[in-house]
């Protein structure tokens, strides 16, 4: 049995991917050091290759599943870019180099091939960004060195595909490291975790005052933050499964997926923690008159959360001999319940959901019917999605950026002249992303790593030395790129400004290397904070307003649906729109996140208070929406029509308050604009800017009907369970 503490879990799992990456560099300073010649002599790019290894190995999932996936990546990238520069090396002539206009040119254009598709993985284009710069510097470069210009692509390719192996066999060596036992294990430790915090609801629900109920939900929050962090690990876990076991995504299509099990759990869970937050007090004569009820409950949940979770067959089959017991003590014992105790019926509305495992009931026994698309229709999306406003924008300021930066880099120093395009090549990312969090991000780390390598550089002499003291930065890295300061970006800048420097040969003496390497790196931040600037630059603030205005369309989508037809194609897409609503939730809270973190420069403070609470509100609107769905699924057809009315009534409430909150936003970008064309007054378009911008002043207002909302679509719930039992 898992007893475990799962934060001790975490960082143990995090401790061995900073091993795994770490091993993974000391494969390639091995193979660089003391390989055998055939393999050193095409390597002439080692520091890529150390490039590669971080790209691959500081992905979310640094298990074997990941690392093929990240060769595969690392194919894809090579395939784009290599054979192309090969031939236009070969076609140019042997000693006919690239002037750095022209390399600036080809840099460009062909940036915006790569970024352009939507199919091609983050890492991949990372990969070829990086190869492509490699080969237009060294083009301008070794354009009167050398007789075989042609061949310099193929030494790319070789390094990269060292780091690829080198990947591979840090996940392999001593002994794999597989994506399906780390899913397992966090199912377990989720499980444990899941016990702990269900006996604590337990207890809360059993409390005779407030005060103790509400100190035990306090204790429950731990273990809720620790669930969602698990549930974050075991999906991105699930993605790489079926890398390292390719038969297991074509077999057992009619189950629930663990991601939708473990999500059905959490959700029921949470709304049990709902119904304990929004309650009151059990009398003497409530709690007297459920003891049994609760005391069946409590062993009952115990297997049950192990059936949903790690699918045991003992778990299932007390499931099967257990359910028809609490179904009859929960009908009879909550029948006499007056409606001052409502919540109680949510609450064990909320427990059936769970003890009952509803959610396979309520997947669809039929696969949905595939549209046949025409030639002509395949060709017309395909130029739709790369037609697309927000594609075009990020593949043209990848572009612009890595052509202006090739040219500066070059002119300020052609020896070390890729250095500023790479680290923009190393750090593309897709979408509207919040640019002043991610270059300062980048900044601090390229700054933290290269002073690190500068040090251990005057320490140790021998190049061995200076390889074993990388590793342990390599482990470092890897925990601050969870931290909130540095994030992914700074933790992946950190390791790469560190590798660079201990990990090179031939590239002079360490300070003025670090030193060209770091100007560099602010030389190509200062070519993508100018062509940001030139093209609307994306403050983290500006993308949470547009993200909330995003979430709020999709749940004004999702109210228009909740309660139509219960037909196998309507169940699907408002499936589909759930999920959707839930990516969308997720990206608004990351938004909110990178916002509160971000540098305010000249702007207005972000009032990340006001957001949180709104976010907290919708959220909780969202899970409502759900449990509300499961009761329509469950209360029977005749019932279902009677209160098809009141239904309808309750969800015009909710709908008008998403609406005002759509509204308050519309009219607050609106009155900036006009502010701005007709020039008024210097406060009234401060005022205007903080509303638009952050959306603060309006949302405080809207927030208590927000609140409403939730309490109406309690209230609704309430009116459901209370039919059911």
């Amino acid at each position: 049995m898992w007893t475990t503490n799962p934060a001790r879990i975490m960082w143990a799992a995090r401790l061995h991917s900073a091993v795994r990456a770490a091993l993974a560099c000391a494969v390639v300073g091995g193979a660089t050091l003391y390989g055998p010649t055939f393999i050193t002599d095409q390597i002439k790019f080692p520091a890529f290759s150390y490039v590669t290894v971080i790209l691959i190995t500081f992905d979310a999932a640094t298990v074997l599943g990941g690392s093929l996936r990240g060769c595969w990546h690392a194919f894809c990238a090579t395939a784009q870019v290599v054979p192309p520069a090969m031939a236009g090396r070969w076609l140019a002539g042997d000693k006919a180099g690239l002037s750095i206009w022209m390399a600036a040119l080809a840099t460009a254009a062909a940036s915006f091939v790569i970024v352009l598709p939507e199919s091609t993985h983050l890492t991949a284009k990372r990969i070829a960004l990086g190869q492509l710069v490699l080969a237009c510097t060294e083009a301008v470069i070794t354009s009167d060195e050398s007789s075989s210009g042609f061949m310099h692509p193929l030494h790319i390719a070789a390094s990269t595909a060292l780091g690829a192996l080198a990947s591979v066999s840090a996940l392999l060596l001593p002994f794999p490291r597989l994506a399906h036992y780390e899913v397992e294990k966090l199912r377990r430790v989720y499980a444990e975790n899941a016990r702990e915090r269900m006996n604590l609801y337990l207890r809360a629900f059993k409390a005779n005052n407030n005060r103790t109920k509400t100190e035990l939900l306090l204790q429950a929050k731990p273990f809720a933050e620790t669930g969602n962090k698990l549930l974050q690990n075991i999906t991105i876990l699930q993605e790489v499964v079926w890398w390292e076991r390719p038969w297991s995504h074509y077999v057992i299509h009619d189950l629930i997926s663990i991601e939708d099990r473990l999500r059905s759990t959490e959700l029921t869970m949470r709304g049990i923690e709902y119904s304990l937050v929004y309650s009151q007090t059990c009398t003497p004569d409530n709690q007297e008159q459920l003891s049994s009820v609760l005391d069946s409950i409590s062993c009952q949940l115990h297997h049950e959360i192990e059936h949903a979770i790690l699918q045991t067959e003992a778990a299932a089959h007390e499931k099967r001999r257990g359910s028809t017991f609490i179904e009859k003590n929960l009908s009879s014992q909550l029948a006499p319940i007056q409606n001052k105790h409502e919540w109680l019926c949510f609450f064990f509305s909320c427990k059936d959901i769970l003890l009952n495992d509803t959610n396979e009931n309520r997947k669809p026994q039929t696969q949905p019917q595939k549209t046949e698309f025409t030639i002509t229709e395949k060709i017309k999306n395909w130029i739709f999605k790369l037609t697309r406003s927000d594609r075009l924008e990020s593949a043209l300021k990848c572009s612009i950026s890595l052509g202006l930066a090739v040219v500066t880099g070059l002119m300020l120093e052609r020896e070390n002249g890729c250095w500023a395009s790479l680290t923009l090549a190393t750090g593309f990312s897709i979408g509207k992303q919040p640019f002043f969090t991610t270059a300062n991000s980048r900044a601090q780390g390229t700054a933290v790593g290269s002073v690190y390598g500068v040090i251990c550089c005057f320490i140790f002499r021998y190049l061995e030395l200076r390889l074993v003291s990388l590793l342990p930065w390599i482990v470092f890295s890897v925990f601050i790129r969870h931290s909130r300061m540095y994030g992914q970006t700074g933790g992946i800048s950190a390791a790469i400004g560190a590798s660079l420097i201990l990990g090179r040969k031939k590239y002079g003496a360490p300070t003025e290397f670090a030193i060209a390497r770091i100007t560099a790196v602010f030389v190509g931040l200062l070519c993508l904070l100018l062509v940001e600037l030139l093209m609307q630059p994306n403050r983290a603030a500006t993308l949470a307003k547009r993200q909330l205005y995003l979430t709020l369309e999709a749940l004004k989508n999702s109210l228009n649906e909740t309660g139509s037809r219960r037909v196998s194609k309507f169940l699907q897409a408002r499936e589909k729109n759930q999920r959707k609503l839930e990516t969308l939730f997720q990206e608004l809270r990351k938004s909110v996140a990178d916002a509160d973190s971000e540098p305010d420069f000249w702007c207005l403070p972000f009032q990340t208070t006001c957001y949180k609470k709104v976010v907290a509100s919708l959220s909780c609107i969202e899970n409502m929406l759900y449990f509300l769905e499961l009761n329509l699924d469950l209360v029977s057809e005749t019932l279902r029509h009677e209160l098809n009315e009141q239904v309808n009534n309750e969800l015009e409430l909710l709908q008008e308050s998403v609406n005002s909150l759509l509204k308050y936003l519309d009219n607050a970008s609106s009155i900036k604009s006009r502010d701005i064309e007709a020039g008024k007054s210097r406060n009234s378009e401060k005022r205007n800017y903080d509303t638009a911008q952050h959306g603060c002043s309006r949302s405080v207002r809207v927030c208590p009907s927000v609140q409403v909302s939730y309490t109406e679509t309690l209230h609704l719930l309430e009116v459901f369970v209370q039919h059911r039992y």
